[in-house]
């Protein structure tokens, strides 16, 4: 399993965890409505001090990511109980280490631009009003504020 672990579900996790995530769309206390990346808990948004900016939350990225990398060990675990896995084929080992080392200098680069906000845990409370799942490609629809507050309509 130890083989299993360093091969297949590591760089699997990484990859899964950039590709495919959850969006929240939500209202923070004194702040404006904010679509917030995450599952299962918002490990990130955009900054408000600008627009090119993130704010990442360290402790729920780390509980991010242990959901993903345990969910995928069970799995993995799952299938190797029912079905002999001898080996792993180099290729793909080769082929997914390469796009998660990939995946890992893109988060580091952005991790190095001074604009963001690096919290241990979000400090502010969010009132969730609409959440969905989306693949990386795929934009992501700001739903309309209106609908939730109709009293505070334009004039």
């Amino acid at each position: 399993m130890k083989s299993l672990l360093i091969k297949l579900i590591l760089p699997l996790t990484i990859i899964s965890f950039t590709l495919f995530t959850k969006w929240w769309y939500a209202l923070p206390v004194d702040a404006p409505d904010t679509i917030y990346i995450g599952f299962p808990l918002i490990f990130q948004g955009p900054g408000w001090h600008t627009s090119m900016s993130l704010q990442i939350f360290w402790l729920e990225f780390i509980v991010d990511f242990i959901v993903y990398f345990l969910f995928l060990f069970f799995m993995l675990f799952i299938v190797k109980h029912f079905f002999s896995i001898l080996s792993i084929p180099k290729i793909l080992t080769v082929i997914l280490w390469g796009i998660s080392s990939s995946i890992i200098a893109i988060a580091l680069l952005q991790c190095m631009i001074a604009d963001n906000a690096y919290h241990l845990k979000r400090p502010y409370d969010v009132k969730i009003l609409e959440t969905g799942y989306s693949f990386i490609w795929q934009d992501i629809e700001r739903p309309d504020y209106y609908k939730y507050f109709p009293e505070e309509k334009k004039n």
